[in-house]
């Protein structure tokens, strides 16, 4: 039943200050309402230089290297793909923690050093390099890695599922015979990281639609999945897929779904006026909220129309750098990374959390332009997230310059977990790779997350504590 315009402008005033209440903050060490005093500084103190010059972490903490690109091997002997981003983390056996990788690898796999090995049974085109890595990481230092999933493209965000699976998704439009594809691409996979023989023969799941696909979450309550695009010209689009009746979600049950099954469709905000909001950059303010409508997807595979250009722009809303999601809180996390000249006004990442139950979408963070990206300090770019067990959310930096882990707390503050020190440019030019795949073990007593070139995988461990909260 669709939110009506009329019905939420009735109750918007109490749904925007249950909005606000939790609104979080700009920048390091600001206040998202002024004048409130918490009992500490939140986080865990400045940032202790690496003399190894990899990962800069607080006092008190270390790091661990499980993965590198083109050093480590597999199993099978191939050395660990390039490109990490996305992951998922599970309960392995023997106290070990398995953990889902996505390499964001694309076009013309003979050009790629270190793409992920086409193992037998488990290729899905063998002219794209990309896919997922499996890593068992044990407390005694054991590493064992092998491939989930291989011949997908640009694997770049994806999703846990209530079951215990992986969804990656595949950040490309390219159809068959495009950048030398055999098949065509825009698609998301399941990945079972407990049984080999569950992603034997992958097959897409199309009835979540084909196009530049960010990442997925699960609704545990309602059984519907989120979905955001990063795509421009124009921006992409936030997306729902409801069922079909009676389909009941579990291990290897989307793999029997037929190609258009559910519905599929895409979110049409208002304000609390009832006005149609085109852009999710429109937004200004911490604690804006809109009502949310769903539109119908015509075409789902988009056959000759990409699925976000089958919509005039006065029929859904757009957002710029649609990339991360997380399921917490009841809802849904969802990163809008950046825009520029391109969206109705210019920000540096916004953070917006939508409510299921109240069908409303509320802006939680929102960075402004950062000034000079070359400075430690402010943040910029929000990517990959992940609701932290200690409050809050943590946040992989992918802007410009100096790049982050960074902490932002309930009580709406902001704080450094980690420095990217690596630099792959020069001392001239300097050059620092976006951090992907922030996420905690399922103990909640590590943090696992990659720098993406060279492609390095860490495992963080230190005096982990609650995040304060507001008086």
């Amino acid at each position: 039943m669709p939110l009506s315009r009329r019905e939420f402008t009735r109750h918007s005033a109490g749904v925007a200050l249950a909005g606000a209440v939790g609104a979080l903050a700009t920048a390091p060490g600001a206040l998202a309402d002024a004048g409130e005093e918490l009992d500490r500084e939140p986080g865990y103190g400045p940032l202790v230089p690496d003399p190894d010059g990899i990962l800069s972490l607080p006092a008190g903490f270390s790091y661990r290297i499980l993965t590198r690109t083109g050093v480590t091997r597999l199993e099978s002997g191939e050395f660990t793909p390039g490109k990490h981003d996305g992951t998922a983390t599970f309960e392995g056996p023997r106290g070990s923690t398995l953990l889902v990788v996505n390499h964001e690898l694309r076009g013309d796999r003979s050009r790629i050093a270190h793409p992920v090995p086409l193992a037998e049974g488990l290729v899905y085109d063998p002219a794209a390099p990309g896919g997922c890595t499996v890593v068992e990481s044990h407390r005694g230092g054991e590493v064992a890695q092998w491939v989930g999933v291989s011949g997908t493209a640009q694997n770049c965000a994806g999703g846990t599922t209530p079951w215990g699976t992986w969804l990656t998704c595949e950040e490309t439009e390219d159809r068959a015979g495009q950048n030398g594809m055999t098949k065509d691409h825009g698609y998301v996979f399941e990945v079972d990281p407990y049984d080999r023989r569950a992603n034997r023969a992958p097959e897409p799941v199309k009835a979540l639609g084909r196009f530049a696909h960010e990442a997925v979450v699960v609704d545990p309550q309602r059984a519907h999945l989120y979905l955001t695009e990063d795509a421009s010209g124009p921006n992409g689009l936030l997306y729902r897929w409801v069922p079909p009746h009676g389909f009941e979600h579990g291990r290897g049950r989307l793999r029997t779904l037929a190609d258009d099954a559910g519905v599929l469709q895409a979110a049409k905000c208002f304000d609390s006026g009832g006005r149609f909001v085109d852009d999710l950059s429109r937004a200004t303010k911490i604690g804006t909220v809109y009502g949310v409508d769903w539109a119908e997807i015509p075409d789902r595979d988009a056959r000759t129309v990409s699925v976000r250009k089958q919509f005039t722009d006065g029929e859904i809303t757009r957002g710029r750098k649609l990339e991360g999601m997380w399921w917490g809180d009841g809802g849904v996390y969802v990163v809008s990374s950046y825009a520029r000249e391109e969206s109705p006004a210019q920000h540096d990442g916004q953070i917006w959390f939508y409510n299921p139950r109240r069908r409303t979408l509320t802006l939680k963070v929102l960075l402004g332009v950062n000034p000079d990206r070359s400075q430690d300090g402010a943040f910029d770019g929000p990517d990959n997230i992940t609701v932290s067990p200690y409050g809050g959310l943590i946040i992989a930096e992918d802007g410009e310059g100096v790049q982050h882990l960074f902490g932002a707390t309930d009580s709406g503050r902001t704080y450094p977990i980690a420095r990217n020190e690596l630099n792959v440019g020069t001392e001239e030019d300097p050059d620092y790779s976006e951090f992907a795949g922030v996420v905690f073990s399922p103990d909640g007593r590590t943090l696992y997350a990659s720098i993406q070139t060279p492609g390095i995988m860490f495992a963080v461990t230190g005096p982990w504590k609650r995040q304060p909260d507001r008086h």
